[in-house]
């Protein structure tokens, strides 16, 4: 027997993203981006979810699933859509699903410094990201210049660039190393 699924729609910062959040898990550890269909093949939910026009980009955590959407198309129509596809594929969803996970290994070995720096955001930023339907991963750190890459919703969001980048710079100067700069790398 199927049991029927709840969905609440929360918008987000970002015009162009919505979070849909279940009364079930869609991730039960860690969290996932995917930005093309081939990152999700191996993912009927999400797969499906790409499947339908307009679709950008999917972020699972927890019990959310994020959808951003390019800025051409009309969340009245979308919106009812994602919906639709999330009833018809959760059942067999398995929230256990792994992709690959460089990021514990990534942990593993860094510096001091940048141990640090990952705490803080850990504390401090990404639990305000990921309550937005976002998340941000470090891509580099040298000479007191840190680089960053947002996730999910915020990679679309006009805020991210601006007053989002100003406060994790403020907040790493403060407890980290004032000398310390934040940029985001380059869309590639």
């Amino acid at each position: 027997m199927t049991h029927q699924i709840e969905i609440t729609i929360q918008p987000t910062p970002n015009p162009n993203a919505l979070k849909f959040i279940l009364d079930r898990d869609v991730k039960v550890e860690g969290k996932v981006s995917f930005k093309t269909p081939q990152d999700c093949r191996d993912v009927p939910l999400a797969a499906a979810l790409f499947d339908l026009r307009g679709v950008d980009q999917i972020h699972f955590f927890q019990n959310v699933i994020t959808i951003s959407k390019f800025s051409f198309e009309d969340w009245n129509h979308l919106e009812p859509a994602v919906q639709t596809s999330i009833e018809n594929f959760i059942e067999d969803h398995d929230p256990n699903f792994k992709v690959l996970d460089p990021e514990s290994e990534r942990r593993n070995n860094l510096s001091p410094e940048l141990r640090s720096i990952e705490e803080v955001l850990d504390k401090k930023i990404r639990p305000g990201l990921q309550g937005d339907g976002g998340d941000l991963v470090v891509k580099d750190y040298k000479d007191n210049v840190l680089i960053v890459k947002y996730q999910g919703a915020c990679g679309t969001c006009p805020s991210s660039t601006t007053g989002t980048l100003e406060a994790i710079r403020s907040i790493l100067r403060d407890e980290v190393n004032p000398q310390i700069e934040v940029y985001l790398a380059p869309e590639v």
